[in-house]
């Protein structure tokens, strides 16, 4: 009977282990799509900008142009959503006290 609490141990490793790979392997995947989005979304802005600037795709000042943009939105939207994200943290502290 000693080996009973082992084996229970053991198996709830196992199931551990094979959820821990699974919610893994679903990041994994997620991270993917979101990379094929990036790379979709680089594309669409680069022929914008090309299109809008109206010199050469391979020229350095459009990409000094497209890198700017880049940057611009991503400062922009990281603002936003850091400041999304502070505004729920405290609304879900405010409902924890009031509860």
């Amino acid at each position: 009977m000693p080996f009973t609490s082992e084996f229970k141990k053991i198996g709830a490793e196992g199931k551990e282990i094979r959820r821990e790979v699974r919610e893994r392997t679903l990041g994994y995947i997620l991270t993917a799509f979101g990379l094929v989005a990036g790379l979709a979304w680089n594309e669409a802005v680069s022929e914008l900008i090309g299109y809008f600037i109206n010199v050469e795709k391979n020229t350095v000042i459009a990409k000094f142009i497209y890198a700017i943009v880049i940057t611009l939105l991503v400062v922009i939207a990281s603002v936003y959503l850091t400041r999304f994200l502070k505004r729920q943290e405290q609304a879900d502290h405010t409902e924890e006290r009031k509860q």
